[in-house]
């Protein structure tokens, strides 16, 4: 797991599904309060599995209050180091930016950050705005928001960064082409070519 990670800590060799089948009974057996600090203790021990499991205990709609759920999350983007942990844990970031989109105006700074899975989290936090079928006028704006930073990361080289683009950008061109062509005809020419295959695998079928 190590070698297939690339990422140098302790891997116990537990296969997510069963990870998931631990999360799902403590969060029925958990107070909110006792969650938390079990996310809390089961990220800092650096172990790959408990970090899946601690951004697996936080992956859920409905959290309320879940303003101290969203802080831990925060506190666990500077450590992402790769995609499998830095993707679990923007999952439950999905939820909580979905919950209250407000929370877009920290996103927003990250696309500047020197930590690339910084940057990349912000593409990846906010992919839920690329699926909706009958978006409402302030969807939308997100959509046009999160293109702007897509536009913006276009530049940078970084092979993480240009997959994360044509990530939102595909899966956006399956619910709204019309945006997603806008982007490529203005944006393509800018991204790697693989990056601009990707975007554009369903509007080219």
């Amino acid at each position: 797991m190590e070698a297939y990670h690339k990422v140098p800590r302790r891997y116990l060799g537990i296969p997510v599904p069963e990870i998931e089948g631990l999360t799902d009974q403590w969060r029925a057996d958990l107070t909110l309060e006792d969650r938390l600090a079990l996310a809390a203790s089961l990220w800092a021990t650096d172990i790959h599995e408990a970090r899946v499991a601690a951004a697996k205990l936080l992956t859920q709609a409905r959290i309320r209050p879940d303003d101290a759920a969203w802080e831990l999350i925060l506190s666990w983007v500077s450590d992402f180091d790769g995609w499998a942990l830095a993707d679990h844990a923007s999952i439950a970031g999905q939820k909580r930016l979905v919950a209250d989109p407000t929370r877009l105006e920290t996103v927003e700074s990250w696309i500047a950050s020197p930590h690339m899975w910084t940057r990349r989290a912000a593409l990846v936090m906010t992919l839920p705005w690329t699926k909706q079928n009958h978006p409402k006028p302030e969807e939308l704006a997100i959509r046009d928001r999160v293109l702007g930073w897509c536009a913006t990361l276009a530049t940078d080289r970084d092979w993480f960064i240009q997959k994360a683009i044509a990530w939102w950008v595909r899966d956006l061109s399956k619910h709204d082409a019309p945006r997603a062509t806008a982007f490529l005809e203005a944006h393509g020419e800018t991204l790697k070519p693989f990056a601009r295959k990707e975007a554009a695998r369903h509007l080219e079928s």
